[in-house]
């Protein structure tokens, strides 16, 4: 395709050659090729041509950068070379068909160097930045790889004359030499370089004859043959040996001996005069010196040198000066440092090509030395074409390498005409217009949203900056156009103005209107204008395009939003609005003037995001006479075609109607728009279209630009398509953009200048330009939608760093002065308002010592040469006479502005400003911070500072001199650098100088420096100040959510609230805080809240069983007097229980108990109240009634099997200590309830036991004797009486069951820890505890399990029995008396009683079930709207809940229940009639609990002999009336059969 190109006549400005590579340009040895690779292609130039070349086509297919390329030597193979890239693979070309051959992958790491063997014809050798060498014979692809040295590779070089001989190159200077035939490869180790080789070059000719002037290195007479590196070998040829030039960062040449393994010769690069080259001395540059030895010399080496000169070596000449420069008038050498040079042989002379760090390539005769033509090329995406109207043929190209270059296409000597401009530009080039009629005024706008003048014209223009606009867009700058001065310009009088100003459109959405003669002047916004003009209060849309008409009296302005809006001159009326295409405008052009037909004068055409192209005609609407602005809907015409967005437009200057299109989709299209036809389609381009112009002189010509980096000149007539790709080319586009490599900085080579030096602070250059300088493309990223062209996209572009950056604002030149070096041979780089970053490096060394001296740059250049002083005088003279005649004027100094220190003071200050300008440049501020001071300009120091947050402590404390509002200012502004390096505590102390109290506490208090804030406040503000309060709850606050507690508290306690404090330290809720928090709410008079702490502490003083710390909490309050007499009692309780059931296990803490004196002798009861008496001085009965009222007021929640056995334990001893008080006064009624009390919690608890032990301990002797002190006509306390005798028979009943002295000991294990039961025990408590439960299982399943359970035990049990009836001869008429005592148990009443009680509970359980379900099953609809999840759902649901029955009711026959569902009225009918049964009841049965009288009946029966046969009846006719439901069926089932 692109041979084809060259073919058509296609004149390219190809993308750069990459950078930093020791090859990766070559030419063919047939001298008709010149290729080198840029970016990731190639591109090759057809040099065979005498003139100029012409672009031959590119290699494309690597997806990285490419490091290396290289043609094949070998006769008959010309056409074929080879490419190395950072994808991995190294690729072998065919030029004829621009098409690949052959690729491997062999390198692990990134190929670094790259050569095709002179005399082997397959064998391309490779080195990557490991040290690995990979030999390749692509003919049998075959390889072999070597590792000499663990190095990184920089360059390698085939011997011309031994086909098995490498020379390699390292980072470190060292120079291999290998042989790839043998197995210990290395021949030679050369070492002498001290930095990285950069080229290696053979000598031409084989042999080492010494020329008379050469210097031999070595003392030893070369005649013997000893090899210092590596051993000697036989082969004749070696022993003949050749010569290797190295060439290497440590800016010499070396001469190796082959034979010898010794340099033979060092050359030293002079250090030559540069000759204005377009550098900026900002720019920090590194040495790259390659060299070439050209074929058929043997004495003459060409090599590069520091800025881009070439010299050319005589290996004949003695003496110092061996070299001569080639390039001898002005301009043609490079300007900046040269890569590469090859050369090929042309009849009778030989020509040599060099590619460069200042993007051209050139080629030179080796005859005459001189450059024969230099091609231009580009480092970044081509945004902006624009032809000049006055100077024909003059063509401005904005690139992204932050340079404009203009092609002079109608050059007749050069066809590549082309100048650059590049100072002051400090970002990519993005938008370009000419002045319509003043010459070479070119206007420019750039990424960084600056605008600016250059005058391309004058002679000097090559080194005169552009003028500048002082107002700067937010954003990248679109678009730029020249058009008639509107209001505020155009209302000043006349011949005041400008015929025409420069309008600017930026990423922001702003138009701004800059007066070309004053660019430092304030641009207007033309939306103000635009808003008077047509009286619009709404918010303006976005501008993103905007064009003249070319009679300049209608504005076009295109929007983010799709509109385009046009305005007439000049007072900006709103005429119309075109609503058409819905997506950001990228380009509007008008139809030309000049034609047959003047109302196509009224055509607009406009492309925007959307792919379509539409064209209108607005005769009509501007010859309309209508007030209010009309909208448009409707296209004149429509261009339909492209797949992408639209770029850029043109009409032909040639025809009538004619456009050219440029669009993302890769091509550019010429339309007929008159017939809405496309004509020619172009593709010659490698990415997306960014720009084009149709050519103003040849109407066959088109120029387009690219994000390829190049620019291309085509001719309409030479294209084989129409209409443009569809759609798959697009995709095959994206795939072409995709393989585009993404930057991978570390693989170049960085260069390593590292510059601190500050650059023009009002204008932050790009990061650091010697991390740009090697990133060599501007990176595609895919299409976002709402950008302008490809601006944007880009912006994380990576471009090879532009040429050259001017930093400066100031208006002086001093290019002539130099500063002072080592050298004497070496003159100064020139100053350019810069300092020049990259002084060879003996400057470096200036710039680390602080200058001595406050003002070094006068000072240094009252130290030049004699000549020099004796103008500076006659200089000064000149000065002083034309002040003496004209008193106003400030003498002009020229260039020598030091001379300020002896003329005025104006001058003086210009002297002043360039000291303090080269201070800050090389990064002193402290020198001009003190040189302003003289100057007496403080106030100006102190705001750039400011504004660069370079405020420092003695700026702050010399500022007073300033005023004091300036005084407070900069420490202010101070105070929000501190704040911004987050050092609060200083900000806040800078704040008090200043007496900002308040603003200093707030500052620390927002940034959590409590302590520091607290600190100020008090010691500064007012005690009652509320600040300090707030300092100190929001401290305590924060405190408190981390979890200091007693912290938090002294913050309360600071902020005089102790009850807070109190609260936060109960929080923690350990012993010690609450012990704390206790007395410390006693000292602020907080007696209830310390009360209740003082309770709590001691409840969890006994859970760790400590009744001594617990008495000593509770004895400081009066009211909690009951509650110690609780606490003494619970301590005696445990001690009973534990001498009585003494355990095996350990406690981890052992309890602590008093030492009281006890009764051993007396009833429980009365030993306890003689320790009350005895210790706590309980005395009078008086003080036992006023305890019990204190005790009984405390309502305890009935304990279940889940309670705490110590919790269980307290609450029981609660109960005692009440009866006690009872006992104390004899009121026997409520004692008895009391005693009931703590045998049911114990019975509820579902310790049987525990349960048994109590009653053991309380009433040894049974109820009798309690029965006799009772009133007995209460009811009541008959009644608890006789519950307390149920439960005291039931536990009878089970220990005559279990009747074996053996188990009771067991049993009593349990009585601190029922977890120790045995099983049937925790099953026997298990129905114990279902009094009326509604835990999961039916109260009455347990007992069935039990039934089971104890049919199962009872065998063995019964056996037991016996033995232990016969051995213990337990007298069976004793255990039948007992069994009488149960008699009690068999009430009648009670059973019916229970009964109904039980179908209550039954009927609400189905009841709460169905409710549960009804609930799951809405919950479920709710949440799932997907119906699969529901169904499933609801299935579970039905599922658990049909099991639900029958698991209740275990095997037992329930199916009728899940058949037959239940409905409500029916339920509810059940439980109204459960509910009056239950009413019929006299209430005094329903107040105590009593035992399961069932259960105590199948117990009884299962008894059997042992059992009285009355009672035995009596519990057969029970089971029989009552046990109607299932559980007891069940059970009784083998005794009613």
């Amino acid at each position: 395709m692109a041979a084809a190109a060259a073919g058509a006549g296609v004149r390219v400005l190809p993308a750069s050659p990459n950078w930093y590579s020791s090859r990766c340009s070559d030419a063919s040895s047939d001298g008709r090729l010149f290729g080198f690779a840029a970016r990731h292609r190639v591109c090759l130039l057809d040099v065979g041509g005498a003139a100029a070349p012409a672009f031959y086509g590119e290699l494309i297919g690597h997806t990285d950068r490419i490091s290396g390329f290289a043609f094949c030597h070998c006769p008959g193979q010309s056409g074929l070379c080879a490419s190395s890239s950072d994808d991995g693979s190294v690729k072998i070309w065919d030029t004829e068909a621009l098409a690949p051959v052959g690729e491997y992958s062999l390198h692990q790491n990134a190929i670094s160097a790259l050569h095709w063997s002179p005399l082997v014809k397959d064998l391309i050798v490779s080195g990557d930045e490991k040290g690995i060498i990979v030999c390749y014979w692509h003919n049998r692809s075959d390889s072999q790889q070597f590792f000499p040295e663990p190095r990184t590779i920089f360059c390698l070089t085939c011997s011309p004359h031994h086909e098995n001989l490498v020379a390699i190159g390292y980072k470190d200077g060292m120079v291999v030499i290998i042989d790839i035939s043998r197995k210990r490869e290395v021949l030679h180790r050369l070492r002498g370089h001290d930095d990285e080789i950069h080229c290696l070059a053979w000598c031409p000719v084989p042999g080492e004859e010494r020329l008379p002037a050469w210097q031999d290195e070595l003392q030893v007479p070369s005649e013997e043959g000893k090899v210092p590196n590596g051993e000697l070998t036989q082969d004749t040829t070696t022993k003949k040996g050749c010569y290797l030039a190295s060439g290497s960062k440590d800016q010499t040449i070396r001469i190796w001996s082959c034979t010898r393994g010794r340099s033979v010769m060092t050359l030293k690069l002079p250090p030559t005069k540069r000759r204005g080259g377009a550098v900026d001395p900002a720019v920090k540059e590194r040495i790259w010196l390659t060299v070439h030895w050209p074929s058929g010399r043997s004495t003459e080496i060409v090599s590069s040198c520091f800025g881009g000169e070439l010299l050319l070596w005589d290996l004949t000449q003695s003496g110092k000066r061996k070299w001569t420069l080639l390039g001898s008038s002005e301009g043609q050498n490079h300007s900046r440092i040269v890569f590469n040079l090859c050369s090929v042989k042309r009849q009778d002379k030989e020509l040599l090509f060099s590619i460069s760090m200042d993007r051209d390539v050139k080629c030179w005769d080796l005859s005459t030395l001189d450059c024969s033509w230099t091609m231009p090329s580009l480092g970044g995406f081509v945004y902006s074409l624009a032809f000049s109207p006055v100077d024909t043929g003059c063509l401005a190209i904005g690139v992204g390498d932050s340079m404009i270059r203009v092609w002079n296409t109608l050059s007749m000597n050069n066809i590549y005409d082309v100048k650059t401009f590049w100072q002051s530009i400090k970002s990519k080039v993005t938008a370009l217009s000419w002045h319509p009629t003043k010459e070479g005024c070119l206007a420019f706008g750039t990424d960084d949203g600056k605008v600016g003048i250059f005058d391309t014209f004058s002679s000097s223009a090559k080194n005169k900056p552009p003028q500048i606009s002082s107002t700067y867009h937010k954003k990248t700058v679109y678009t730029l156009a020249w058009g008639p001065p509107t209001p505020p310009l155009s209302s000043g009088g006349e011949g005041e103005q400008p015929s025409v100003t420069l309008y600017s459109c930026a990423g922001e959405g702003i138009v701004f209107q800059h007066n070309p003669w004053k660019l430092n002047g304030e641009a207007n916004d033309i939306n103000k204008v635009i808003r008077d003009t047509n009286s619009i209060k709404h918010k303006l849309p976005a501008r993103t395009e905007i064009s003249w008409k070319p009679d300049g009296k209608l504005l076009a302005l295109g929007n983010e939003d799709g509109s385009i809006e046009i305005f007439q001159a000049p007072e900006l009326k709103l005429l119309c609005t075109i609503q058409q295409h819905h997506k950001l405008i990228n380009a509007i052009r008008w139809h030309h003037e000049h034609g047959s037909q003047p109302e196509l004068s009224y055509l607009i055409a406009s492309g925007s995001i959307n792919a379509t192209i539409y064209v209108h005609n607005l005769k009509s609407v501007v010859e309309s006479t209508l007030e209010s602005p009309l909208t448009i809907t409707e296209p004149f015409r429509t261009l339909a075609g492209h797949t992408a967005k639209i770029t850029s437009l043109s009409w032909s200057p040639h025809h009538e109607g004619r456009l050219v299109s440029a669009c993302y989709d890769g091509t550019a299209q010429v339309w007929d728009v008159m017939k809405e036809e496309p004509l020619c389609n172009y593709r010659g381009h490698q990415g997306r279209l960014l720009s084009v112009q149709w050519s103003p002189v040849d109407s066959d010509s088109v120029y387009t630009g690219a994000d390829d980096f190049s620019v291309h000149k085509w001719h309409i007539s030479k294209q084989e398509h129409t209409r443009p790709p569809q759609g798959k080319k697009s995709i095959e586009l994206e795939k072409k953009r995709s393989m585009q490599p993404k930057v991978k900085t570390k693989k170049k080579k960085k260069p390593i200048g590292k510059s601190p030096a500050k650059q023009d602070l009002s204008d932050a250059i790009n990061g650091d330009e010697s991390a740009k300088e090697m990133l060599l493309e501007e990176n595609g990223v895919s299409d976002h939608e709402g950008e302008k062209e490809a601006q944007e996209a880009e912006l994380p572009d990576k471009v090879s760093v532009t040429v050259s950056k001017d930093t400066s604002t100031s208006a002086y030149d001093y290019s002539s002065f130099s500063l002072p070096k080592p050298f004497v041979t070496q003159k100064a780089t020139p100053v350019k308002k810069d300092p020049p970053k990259e002084k060879p490096t003996p400057d470096a060394s200036l710039k680390k010592r602080k200058p001595r001296s406050i003002l070094p740059f006068s000072t240094f250049m009252d130290h030049r040469s004699k000549d020099e002083l004796h103008q500076d005088c006659l200089r000064l003279a000149t000065c002083l006479k034309t002040k003496d005649n004209n008193e106003d004027v400030s003498p002009d100094l020229k260039d020598r502005i030091h001379l300020g220190l002896f003329t005025d003071r104006a001058s003086l200050h210009k002297m002043i400003d360039v000291e303090g300008k080269h201070h800050l440049e090389n990064g002193h501020p402290e020198l001009f911070q003190q040189l302003m001071l003289w100057k007496g300009d403080m106030k100006g120091v102190l705001q750039a500072a400011a504004e660069r947050g370079e405020l420092t402590d003695q700026l702050v404390a010399i500022s007073p001199m300033v005023g004091y509002q300036a005084w407070v200012w900069t420490v202010e502004a101070f105070v929000k650098q501190l704040c911004f390096q987050e050092q609060y505590v200083k900000a806040a102390s800078h704040l008090l100088s200043i007496h900002k109290v308040c603003e200093a506490v707030e500052l620390l208090k927002v940034n959590h420096f409590y302590r520091e804030a607290i600190v100020i406040a008090k010691a500064r503000l007012r005690p009652e100040d509320p600040i300090l309060r707030d300092l100190y709850t929001s401290w305590a606050a924060l405190l408190e959510k981390d979890g200091h507690y007693s912290m938090a508290a002294k913050c309360y306690l600071g902020a005089s609230s102790p009850y807070d404090a109190v609260k936060v330290l109960a929080k923690k809720g350990d012993v010690t805080s609450l012990k704390t928090a206790a007395e410390l709410a006693l000292i602020s008079g907080e007696e209830k809240l310390s009360a209740t702490l003082s309770f709590r502490c001691a409840q969890d003083l006994l859970l760790s069983r400590n009744w001594v710390g617990a008495q000593e909490v509770l004895q400081q309050h009066k009211t909690l007097f009951g509650q110690r007499l609780v606490f003494c009692l619970n301590e005696l309780l445990c001690k009973c229980l534990s001498e009585r059931n003494p355990c095996d296990r350990k406690s981890p803490v052992p309890p602590c108990y008093h030492s009281w004196e006890l009764n051993r002798e007396a009833s429980f009861f009365e030993m306890v109240i003689e320790v009350w008496q005895n210790v706590l001085g309980m005395d009078t009965t008086e003080q036992a009634t006023c305890a019990w009222e204190q005790l009984r007021s405390i309502e305890h929640p009935p304990s279940t099997s889940n309670t705490h056995p110590k919790q269980v334990l307290f609450h029981i001893s609660h109960d005692l200590t009440l009866a006690a008080l009872s006992y104390e006064t004899a009121t026997w009624d409520e004692a008895v309830k009391s005693i009931l009390g703590a045998v049911t919690r114990s019975y509820d608890a579902g310790s049987f036991t525990l349960m048994q032990e109590i009653c053991s301990i309380i009433l040894p002797e049974g109820c009798d004797n309690l029965r006799h002190k009772l009133d007995s006509t209460n009811s009541q306390s008959m009644n608890a009486c006789r519950s307390l005798e149920g439960f005291m028979a039931y536990g009878l009943l089970y220990d005559l069951w279990w009747n074996a002295p053996k188990d009771s000991l067991v049993l009593q294990k349990a009585v601190l820890d029922p977890v120790l039961c045995p099983s049937e025990q925790t099953a026997l408590e298990k129905s114990c505890i279902s009094g009326q439960s509604s835990s999961e299982e039916t109260p009455d399943q347990t007992a069935v399990e039990m039934g089971e359970n104890l049919c199962n035990t009872t065998e063995v049990h019964r056996c037991e029995t016996e033995n232990n009836s016969r051995t213990s001869s337990v007298n069976l008429v004793d255990s039948q008396s007992k069994l009488n005592g149960c008699e009690v148990l068999l009430s009648e009443e009670i059973a019916a009683l229970q009964n109904t009680q039980r179908d209550i509970a039954e009927v609400q359980q189905i009841l709460a079930d169905m409710i549960h379900q009804h609930q799951q099953q809405r919950n479920n609809l709710q949440e799932n709207t997907n119906g699969s999840t529901q169904e499933s759902n609801l299935q579970q649901n039905s599922e658990t809940e049909s099991d639900k029955p029958c698991s209740d009711s275990n095997q037992m026959n329930c199916k009728d229940e899940v058949k037959e569902p239940i409905t409500l009225p029916e339920l509810t009918k059940q439980l109204l009639k459960a509910k009056q049964k239950l009413a019929e009841f006299p209430d005094n049965l329903k107040v105590f609990p009593f035992p399961d009288v069932l259960e105590c009946c199948l117990v009884l029966l299962h008894i059997g002999s042992q059992c009285p046969p009355e009672l035995h009846e009596q519990a057969l006719d029970l089971l029989r009336k009552h046990g109607s439901a299932n559980t007891y069926k069940k059970a009784g089932r083998r005794f009613l059969t």
